[in-house]
Protein backbone atom coordinates (compact mmCIF):
# COMPACT_ATOMS: atom_id res chain seq x y z
CA UNK A 1 0.00 0.00 0.00
CA UNK A 2 1.49 3.46 -1.11
CA UNK A 3 0.76 6.93 1.13
CA UNK A 4 -0.19 9.69 -0.65
CA UNK A 5 2.54 12.44 1.36
CA UNK A 6 1.16 15.44 -0.44
CA UNK A 7 -1.95 14.85 1.15
CA UNK A 8 0.23 14.71 4.60
CA UNK A 9 1.99 17.88 3.48
CA UNK A 10 0.70 20.47 6.58
CA UNK A 11 -0.75 23.29 5.07
CA UNK A 12 0.53 26.87 7.16
CA UNK A 13 -0.62 29.56 4.89
CA UNK A 14 -3.53 30.56 2.83
CA UNK A 15 -3.30 33.70 0.55
CA UNK A 16 -6.99 34.98 0.39
CA UNK A 17 -7.95 38.03 -2.53
CA UNK A 18 -10.73 40.47 -1.30
CA UNK A 19 -12.26 43.08 -2.55
CA UNK A 20 -13.55 45.42 0.87
CA UNK A 21 -16.48 46.45 -1.32
CA UNK A 22 -17.69 42.59 -1.48
CA UNK A 23 -19.87 41.23 0.85
CA UNK A 24 -19.04 37.62 0.41
CA UNK A 25 -15.22 38.44 0.72
CA UNK A 26 -15.58 40.15 3.97
CA UNK A 27 -18.05 37.06 5.40
CA UNK A 28 -15.14 34.68 4.18
CA UNK A 29 -12.72 36.61 5.98
CA UNK A 30 -14.18 36.19 8.90
CA UNK A 31 -14.65 32.73 8.77
CA UNK A 32 -10.89 32.33 8.05
CA UNK A 33 -9.89 34.55 10.86
CA UNK A 34 -11.91 32.21 12.69
CA UNK A 35 -9.61 29.12 11.07
CA UNK A 36 -6.56 31.22 11.80
CA UNK A 37 -7.75 31.66 15.65
CA UNK A 38 -7.92 27.34 16.13
CA UNK A 39 -5.05 26.39 13.76
CA UNK A 40 -2.57 29.44 13.74
CA UNK A 41 -2.02 29.21 9.74
CA UNK A 42 -0.76 32.28 8.57
CA UNK A 43 -3.15 34.61 6.43
CA UNK A 44 -1.63 36.81 3.63
CA UNK A 45 -4.23 39.51 2.26
CA UNK A 46 -4.05 40.27 -1.30
CA UNK A 47 -6.01 42.39 -3.35
CA UNK A 48 -9.20 41.68 -6.52
CA UNK A 49 -10.98 44.82 -7.78
CA UNK A 50 -14.97 43.39 -8.74
CA UNK A 51 -14.61 47.31 -10.30
CA UNK A 52 -12.60 46.06 -13.11
CA UNK A 53 -13.06 43.03 -13.39
CA UNK A 54 -17.15 44.51 -14.07
CA UNK A 55 -16.25 47.51 -15.91
CA UNK A 56 -17.73 48.30 -19.29
CA UNK A 57 -15.74 49.17 -22.17
CA UNK A 58 -17.02 52.68 -22.21
CA UNK A 59 -16.03 53.29 -18.93
CA UNK A 60 -12.90 53.90 -17.05
CA UNK A 61 -10.38 52.00 -15.51
CA UNK A 62 -10.48 52.30 -11.45
CA UNK A 63 -6.94 53.26 -11.39
CA UNK A 64 -8.11 56.51 -13.93
CA UNK A 65 -10.08 57.90 -11.77
CA UNK A 66 -9.38 60.59 -8.85
CA UNK A 67 -11.15 58.41 -6.16
CA UNK A 68 -12.74 54.68 -7.28
CA UNK A 69 -14.34 53.18 -4.23
CA UNK A 70 -13.28 50.00 -3.98
CA UNK A 71 -9.61 50.97 -5.95
CA UNK A 72 -8.91 53.79 -3.78
CA UNK A 73 -9.31 51.79 -0.33
CA UNK A 74 -6.92 49.05 -1.50
CA UNK A 75 -4.07 51.27 -2.55
CA UNK A 76 -4.49 52.60 0.98
CA UNK A 77 -4.35 48.91 2.07
CA UNK A 78 -1.44 48.91 -0.16
CA UNK A 79 0.55 51.20 1.63
CA UNK A 80 -0.84 49.52 5.21
CA UNK A 81 0.86 46.16 3.71
CA UNK A 82 4.38 47.79 3.15
CA UNK A 83 4.67 48.29 6.77
CA UNK A 84 2.82 45.19 7.78
CA UNK A 85 0.61 42.55 7.00
CA UNK A 86 -1.09 42.65 10.73
CA UNK A 87 -2.00 46.51 9.84
CA UNK A 88 -3.53 44.90 6.95
CA UNK A 89 -5.25 42.77 8.52
CA UNK A 90 -6.77 45.10 11.31
CA UNK A 91 -7.78 47.77 8.69
CA UNK A 92 -9.68 45.35 6.45
CA UNK A 93 -11.59 43.98 9.15
CA UNK A 94 -12.74 47.69 10.29
CA UNK A 95 -13.04 48.40 7.03
CA UNK A 96 -15.41 45.55 6.29
CA UNK A 97 -17.57 45.72 9.80
CA UNK A 98 -18.35 48.92 8.95
CA UNK A 99 -19.29 48.38 5.29
CA UNK A 100 -21.00 44.40 5.91
CA UNK A 101 -22.05 44.80 9.34
CA UNK A 102 -22.87 48.71 9.98
CA UNK A 103 -23.96 49.78 6.92
CA UNK A 104 -21.86 52.91 6.97
CA UNK A 105 -19.71 53.87 4.06
CA UNK A 106 -16.03 53.40 4.32
CA UNK A 107 -15.48 53.61 0.59
CA UNK A 108 -16.30 57.99 1.42
CA UNK A 109 -13.18 59.63 1.85
CA UNK A 110 -13.50 61.65 5.24
CA UNK A 111 -15.18 58.21 6.61
CA UNK A 112 -11.73 56.60 5.06
CA UNK A 113 -10.06 59.57 6.54
CA UNK A 114 -12.03 59.12 10.16
CA UNK A 115 -11.81 54.86 9.89
CA UNK A 116 -8.26 55.46 10.16
CA UNK A 117 -8.21 57.32 12.83
CA UNK A 118 -9.74 55.08 14.90
CA UNK A 119 -7.58 52.50 14.28
CA UNK A 120 -4.28 54.50 16.09
CA UNK A 121 -3.40 55.21 12.44
CA UNK A 122 -2.51 58.42 10.65
CA UNK A 123 -5.35 59.88 8.66
CA UNK A 124 -2.93 61.62 6.06
CA UNK A 125 -2.13 57.84 4.84
CA UNK A 126 -5.17 57.65 2.80
CA UNK A 127 -3.50 60.77 0.69
CA UNK A 128 0.17 59.49 1.19
CA UNK A 129 -1.18 56.50 -0.71
CA UNK A 130 -3.01 58.30 -3.65
CA UNK A 131 -0.08 60.24 -4.19
CA UNK A 132 1.78 57.41 -4.35
CA UNK A 133 1.61 55.88 -8.04
CA UNK A 134 3.23 52.17 -7.04
CA UNK A 135 0.11 51.57 -5.12
CA UNK A 136 -1.63 51.19 -8.05
CA UNK A 137 1.11 48.81 -9.06
CA UNK A 138 0.67 47.11 -6.14
CA UNK A 139 -3.04 46.47 -6.07
CA UNK A 140 -3.13 45.20 -10.14
CA UNK A 141 -0.47 42.77 -9.47
CA UNK A 142 -2.63 40.81 -7.13
CA UNK A 143 -5.55 41.81 -9.22
CA UNK A 144 -3.79 40.37 -12.33
CA UNK A 145 -2.66 37.59 -10.57
CA UNK A 146 -6.00 36.04 -10.30
CA UNK A 147 -7.19 36.95 -13.45
CA UNK A 148 -4.23 35.27 -14.69
CA UNK A 149 -5.15 32.17 -12.91
CA UNK A 150 -8.91 32.28 -14.72
CA UNK A 151 -10.26 33.83 -11.56
CA UNK A 152 -13.39 36.01 -11.88
CA UNK A 153 -14.43 37.25 -8.78
CA UNK A 154 -13.73 37.09 -4.53
CA UNK A 155 -13.12 35.63 -2.14
CA UNK A 156 -10.49 33.79 -4.33
CA UNK A 157 -8.01 31.92 -1.82
CA UNK A 158 -4.50 30.20 -3.43
CA UNK A 159 -3.85 26.80 -1.03
CA UNK A 160 -0.41 25.37 -1.81
CA UNK A 161 -0.83 27.68 -5.52
CA UNK A 162 -3.83 26.40 -6.11
CA UNK A 163 -6.74 29.30 -6.56
CA UNK A 164 -10.33 28.29 -5.33
CA UNK A 165 -13.40 30.50 -5.30
CA UNK A 166 -14.78 30.88 -2.58
CA UNK A 167 -16.50 29.67 -0.27
CA UNK A 168 -19.47 31.99 -0.99
CA UNK A 169 -21.13 32.58 2.70
CA UNK A 170 -22.79 34.27 5.35
CA UNK A 171 -22.92 33.62 8.88
CA UNK A 172 -19.48 31.89 9.39
CA UNK A 173 -18.67 29.27 11.08
CA UNK A 174 -16.97 29.59 13.94
CA UNK A 175 -13.91 27.48 16.47
CA UNK A 176 -14.55 23.42 15.17
CA UNK A 177 -16.55 24.34 12.57
CA UNK A 178 -14.89 26.92 11.08
CA UNK A 179 -11.58 24.23 10.54
CA UNK A 180 -14.09 22.08 9.64
CA UNK A 181 -15.08 23.78 6.44
CA UNK A 182 -10.87 25.17 5.97
CA UNK A 183 -10.34 21.15 5.73
CA UNK A 184 -13.12 20.11 3.73
CA UNK A 185 -11.91 23.09 1.11
CA UNK A 186 -8.03 21.95 1.58
CA UNK A 187 -9.20 18.46 0.93
CA UNK A 188 -10.09 19.20 -2.72
CA UNK A 189 -6.18 19.44 -3.93
CA UNK A 190 -6.70 15.79 -3.71
CA UNK A 191 -8.66 16.04 -6.59
CA UNK A 192 -7.26 18.45 -8.99
CA UNK A 193 -10.17 17.62 -11.70
CA UNK A 194 -13.52 18.77 -9.06
CA UNK A 195 -13.74 21.97 -10.51
CA UNK A 196 -17.54 23.19 -9.31
CA UNK A 197 -19.94 21.89 -6.39
CA UNK A 198 -22.90 24.58 -5.82
CA UNK A 199 -25.78 23.99 -3.31
CA UNK A 200 -28.92 24.96 -4.82
CA UNK A 201 -30.80 27.84 -2.65
CA UNK A 202 -34.25 27.88 -2.50
CA UNK A 203 -36.59 30.68 -0.54
CA UNK A 204 -35.22 30.26 2.73
CA UNK A 205 -31.56 30.56 1.63
CA UNK A 206 -32.49 33.96 -0.49
CA UNK A 207 -34.09 35.79 2.72
CA UNK A 208 -31.26 34.40 5.05
CA UNK A 209 -28.19 36.12 2.23
CA UNK A 210 -31.05 38.86 1.67
CA UNK A 211 -31.07 39.53 5.80
CA UNK A 212 -26.98 39.50 5.93
CA UNK A 213 -26.69 41.43 2.90
CA UNK A 214 -28.76 44.31 4.47
CA UNK A 215 -26.16 46.86 5.85
CA UNK A 216 -23.98 46.65 2.60
CA UNK A 217 -27.25 47.04 0.68
CA UNK A 218 -27.89 50.19 2.99
CA UNK A 219 -24.11 51.40 2.86
CA UNK A 220 -23.41 50.67 -1.09
CA UNK A 221 -23.63 53.72 -3.01
CA UNK A 222 -22.76 51.59 -6.85
CA UNK A 223 -24.89 49.39 -8.65
CA UNK A 224 -23.92 45.60 -7.88
CA UNK A 225 -22.70 43.55 -10.69
CA UNK A 226 -21.76 39.95 -11.18
CA UNK A 227 -19.83 39.16 -14.27
CA UNK A 228 -21.28 41.38 -16.38
CA UNK A 229 -24.76 41.71 -15.52
CA UNK A 230 -26.43 43.76 -13.02
CA UNK A 231 -27.39 42.47 -9.93
CA UNK A 232 -31.18 43.19 -8.35
CA UNK A 233 -30.94 43.07 -4.76
CA UNK A 234 -34.16 44.18 -3.95
CA UNK A 235 -35.52 40.34 -4.56
CA UNK A 236 -33.11 39.60 -1.74
CA UNK A 237 -35.11 42.55 0.43
CA UNK A 238 -38.13 41.53 -0.42
CA UNK A 239 -37.35 37.77 0.52
CA UNK A 240 -35.83 38.71 3.45
CA UNK A 241 -38.53 40.95 4.62
CA UNK A 242 -41.67 38.05 4.71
Amino acid sequence: MTTDTSREEAITSVEFHFDPMCPFAFHASRWIRHVRAETAIDIAWRFFSLEEINRRDDQKHPWEREWSYGWSLMRIGALLRRESMDLLDRWYAATGHLLHIDGGKPHDPNVARGLLDRLGLDPAILDAALADPTTHDDVRADHDRVVAAGGFGVPTLFVQGTPFFGPVLVDPPEGESAVRLWNTLTELLEFPHVYEIQRVKGAADTAAIGQALEPYVRGRDWVSVNRGEVVDLSILETESDR
